[in-house]
């Protein structure tokens, strides 16, 4: 299921114009170009480092590599979380890291990969195996695409009805902010233009079981690890962390206090340049990396 990635027109001047080439990383609060090496001390400060990616881009599964090798190098105990990955898959994912012997047919049956993300394993097999060769806690981000589509069918309130749903407890909080709403419901209707109302309302909905789903993993890991040195590396869409909204915020509302980092992947080609100058002005994220195009070149902006 890919995510909506917000989708800009025009873009106001920043104060100092960046030279956008593949590699460069965009540290948004100062507006200026760094080097890896610059953005290090945030990683090894944080107790979430949230990676966006464009889906089945090799540069972004290197860059998230690259960001693990950092932490294992400075003797921090990553765990690494991911979207393409469901709750109903867990155990699969354990017995995977734990027993050399499994094969990854047998992985991709006990994951339940082909049920729920469905895409080409192989396009993200090297992250996994990266957990998998460093021993690393592998946690499946998503809820089960079977409860995401009974929600979009059926809507919030009669889908919380089904029993699949028992050991939720959805507040207000989750379900009434206006930041979260007005950001969403934007991109759905650029994307999905002239639909029925409720329509947009039940797109909406299992947009937020997404994301808050993901959150409560991410929140149950910070209330479970050892100590600071085991950080959580979430690994999801750009959408799922655009303007630290859908996922990060929902993870500082029960862990005010956590330290996280926000890095938006894109892979770059000159004709982005509108659009990241202004996703960078607007503050998408903490940083900005420019990576290589993937094989499937440019990337349809709603999926």
């Amino acid at each position: 299921m890919c995510c909506i990635l917000s989708v800009w027109t025009g873009c106001s001047t920043l104060q100092a114009q960046p030279s956008l080439e593949v590699g460069t990383i965009w540290r948004v609060s100062s507006q200026e170009s760094v080097s890896l090496e610059s953005v290090e001390a945030d990683i090894l400060e944080a107790d979430v480092v949230f990676i966006g990616e464009e889906h089945y881009t090799p540069s972004h599964i290197e860059a998230a590599i690259t960001i693990l090798d950092m932490l294992r190098k400075h003797q921090r105990h990553p765990a690494l979380a991911m979207e393409m990955l469901s709750w109903d898959g867990q155990a699969g994912l354990d017995r995977y890291i734990k027993m050399p012997d499994m094969s990854v047919t047998q992985f991709l049956e006990e994951s339940r990969w082909k049920e729920n993300w469905g895409g080409d394993f192989p396009d993200y097999q090297p992250l996994v195996s990266y957990a998998r060769t460093h021993h690393l806690p592998l946690l499946a981000l998503n809820p089960p695409r079977s409860l995401v589509r009974l929600v979009a069918t059926k809507g919030l309130t009669d889908a919380l009805k089904d029993p699949g749903f028992s050991s939720w407890s959805l507040g207000k909080e989750t379900t009434e902010d206006q930041e979260y709403e007005s950001l969403i419901f934007e991109q759905i209707t650029a994307c999905h233009p002239e639909l029925p109302d409720h329509v947009y309302r039940r797109i909406f909905e299992a947009s937020i079981i997404r994301d808050e789903g993901m959150a409560t993993v991410i929140r149950s890991y910070l209330g479970k690890r050892p100590g600071a040195q085991h950080p959580l590396v979430s690994y999801t869409g750009g959408g799922h962390i655009q303007f630290g909204v859908p996922v990060p915020k929902r993870v500082k509302r029960t862990h005010p206090a956590a330290k996280t980092v926000t890095i938006y992947l894109v892979a770059w080609d000159p004709s982005k340049k509108e659009e990241v100058l202004h996703e960078i002005q607007e503050g998408i994220a903490d940083y900005v990396w420019l990576t290589p195009l993937g094989p499937r070149g440019l990337q349809p902006r709603c999926g």
